[in-house]
Order: structure tokens, then C-alpha cells, then sequence
């Protein structure tokens, strides 16, 4: 009814009647605990830690790494707290002194124009931070108020470096600059010069280059020993393809990181259906120092068997413009699907390589065609019956 008046159109309820056709109902897998997040952050909780007191031992690195909010909570406690320390040692020199009880002139008190905890409190905080307003002073009347604002100076001193050196670590802590260095989301295995490879790109935003950057990847996953040890989270190095026979790297436009498939890699027996339900996570590591602050960086990140896609390779991102290089970062993730063998590197090298199984594809190729121009051609002798009326 609604329909026909023109207040709903007839394509909802199309859509509607499409979208209510029962669809079977898949039981979706159960995710896996990653090591180590996209965003390089590691997945571990440490419990039942028992010497907490090794933490205190080191007391810089844990002011560090504690959050801003904890940070700036013990930047300002630490000067309150020292100035009404201090505060109620002065007040009570001048209260042991007597310099609280209005005196002759002829007085001498240890510190001049202090006459209550407030005005202790204010002459505290101006040795520490060395004001210095002029109506209160140290005289040479007590040897204790001398050693006291020799102490306060050199306590003032401490805390400063300590809790200013926290803050500036904070601001120039190495993962700011892993910010800009950036991952795709998916990698890829797919034949790269006639060998199966998997390959992720890595990319940097920033104009100011990483110095002697360096790539480290390796294979997480359970697996067990000859003796039935299980080990749950066993890392196992797989190798850079790079010419000079090093892992460095030179960050300048984005690059297609390679690794070659070979015996020696870890994923010589994966395969396209083994990658399916294969319980793997495969971590990679950079590392380099910054060029503008010298501080060396890490950026982290890792893609499980479900992030890693079977036949397809990265499109390009730079062409050349104007005499320059110019880098589209919208194409940075996009692959295309190629031709790749399904199996694994190591039924491949079995099979005779990657030609043979080339010269197989070609073939089956053609038998297909064959087939299906054999059944769409009609017969010569198809005689043809009409009937009418």
C-alpha cells in the first residue's frame, strides 16, 4: 500500500526481500592474540611480579615510563613538598632562635623578617628557586641556618635535573618519531624473479631521513621440540633479499621489503590452504637512528595468516613528474591479483621450479580453451525440427 502512494520505493522492499533470504551461518574462527599490535605496542601483561623493588633501583627509567598525568603529579609534588619541608626547618630555627618574639633593636635574628610559617614557607621557596626579593635574608648569626641553605640549594639543584631531564626524555622519546613510519596493513606472497617471496611495504612521511635504518623480521608462532617441549611463543629469524647481504635499507621513498622463500625460511612448507588456518604472526622490526635528534628509533608491527594475502603484490606509488619523484600514498596498500603457484616453496622445488609449473599453467590453459570452443560449436548435420499450426 505504502508502496503504490509513492511514500516508499519499490526498490526497498526489493531490498528488503533480498536481504531476509536465509543465508547459511558460518561459525567464525576464533581470533588470535597477537604479539605484537599494528601499532608496534607488544602484547604481554607481566603478573605476579614480586620484587617490586627493582623497579625503584632504577628510579629515572620508571619516572620515564609512566604516564604524563603520574608525571606531572610527582613534577609538582616533589618542589611542594620540598619547599614545606624546608618551610618547617626554617621556621623552626628562627623558633629555636627566638627570631618568632618581637626583640630590641640590638637583636640579631638567623633569618631576617620571619615571623610566622607563611613567611618561613615563602622565604623557603625563594633559596630554592633563587628569587631573591630582598626582604628576607640569612645572617651570620646561626651556623645551622647556613648549612641548611647550603642543603637546600643542592637538594633544589637535584630535583630540577632529575624531574627537567624526565620531561625532556618524554618529549623526545624515539616512538614519537615511529609515528610517521608507516606499515601496509595487508603483506603478500607472490613470485618475485622467478621465486616465491613475501613481501610487505614500508613507508616514512617525514623528509628527515632515518640514518642506517635496518629491518628484522621473524616468525612467531608455537611449535614443539623432539622431546614434545612445548614451546608457545618461538621466534625464529627469517632473512632480508637484499644485494649487499645486509639488512640496512635506505628509507627515502616507500619500499617493498622481500623476503625469499627458500629451504632456509621458516614458511618453506606454507601453502595458499595451509595460510587458511595456520596459527603464525610473522613480526617486523625497523631500526635507525633520527637525523635531526640523533636518537635511535624502533618502529614495530605484524601481520597474522589472515593479513598475509596469496597471489597478490603491491601496485606502484612513484612516478616520475617534472623532473622530479612524486609518491602517491593513496596507493600505498592497494595489490592486484597474479598468477602464483598455490603450494608451497617446498613442493614447488620438488615439482622441478617455477617454470615447470609455469609450462603447466599454459597447458592446462589451453586444454580449457579447447574444451570450451569444442562445446559451443554447433553440429554440421544438427538437423532442425519446426513444428506449426
Amino acid at each position: 500500500m505504502l508502496s503504490r502512494k509513492g511514500l516508499i520505493p519499490d526498490d526497498y522492499f526489493l531490498t528488503r526481500l533480498a536481504e531476509n533470504v536465509l543465508q547459511p551461518k558460518y561459525k567464525t574462527k576464533s581470533r588470535k592474540a597477537r604479539f605484537v599490535a599494528k601499532n608496534g605496542t607488544c602484547n604481554v601483561a607481566h603478573t605476579n611480579i614480586r620484587e617490586q623493588g627493582r623497579f625503584l633501583q632504577d628510579v629515572f627509567t620508571t619516572l620515564v615510563d609512566l604516564k604524563w598525568l603520574h608525571t606531572l603529579v610527582i613534577f609538582t609534588m616533589s618542589f611542594l613538598c620540598s619547599w614545606l619541608l624546608f618551610g618547617m626547618v626554617w621556621w623552626l630555627i628562627a623558633f629555636g632562635h627566638g627570631d618568632l618574639d618581637p626583640k630590641g633593636d640590638d637583636f640579631v635574628p638567623c633569618v631576617t623578617d620571619i615571623h610566622s610559617f607563611s613567611s618561613a614557607f615563602l622565604f623557603s621557596i625563594e633559596v630554592q628557586v633563587t628569587i631573591g626579593f630582598g626582604g628576607r635574608m640569612v645572617t651570620e648569626e646561626c651556623l645551622s641556618a647556613i648549612v641548611i641553605l647550603i642543603i637546600q640549594n643542592i637538594v633544589g639543584l637535584l630535583i630540577n635535573a632529575i624531574m627537567l631531564g624526565c620531561i625532556f626524555m618524554k618529549t623526545a622519546q624515539a616512538n614519537r618519531r615511529a609515528e610517521t613510519l608507516i606499515f601496509s596493513k595487508h603483506a603478500v606472497i607472490t613470485v618475485r624473479n622467478n621465486k616465491l617471496c613475501f613481501m610487505f611495504r614500508l613507508g616514512d612521511l617525514r623528509k628527515s631521513m632515518i640514518i642506517s635504518a635496518a629491518i628484522h623480521m621473524q616468525v612467531v608462532r608455537k611449535t614443539f621440540t623432539n622431546e614434545g617441549e612445548m614451546v608457545p611463543l618461538d621466534q625464529i629469524d627469517i632473512q632480508m633479499d637484499n644485494p649487499v647481504g645486509t639488512n640496512s635499507i635506505f628509507l627515502v621513498s616507500p619500499l617493498i621489503i622481500s623476503h625469499v622463500i627458500d629451504k632456509n625460511s621458516p614458511l618453506y612448507d606454507l601453502s595458499a590452504a595451509d595460510l587458511q588456518h595456520e596459527d603464525l604472526e610473522v613480526v617486523v622490526v625497523l631500526e635507525g637512528v633520527v637525523e635531526t635528534t640523533g636518537i635511535t628509533t624502533q618502529a614495530r608491527t605484524s601481520y597474522l595468516s589472515e593479513e598475509i594475502l596469496w597471489g597478490q603484490r603491491f601496485v606502484p606509488t612513484v612516478s616520475q613528474e617534472d623532473g622530479m619523484y612524486a609518491v602517491d600514498y593513496s596507493k600505498f596498500g592497494n595489490t592486484v591479483k597474479v598468477s602464483t603457484p598455490s603450494c608451497s616453496a617446498r613442493a614447488l622445488d620438488e615439482a622441478g621450479g617455477l617454470e615447470r609449473f609455469k609450462v603447466q599453467e599454459s597447458n592446462r590453459t589451453g586444454a580449457s580453451v579447447r574444451r570450451r570452443t569444442k562445446t559451443s560449436t554447433p553440429k554440421k548435420h544438427e538437423t532442425v525440427l519446426v513444428l506449426t499450426s
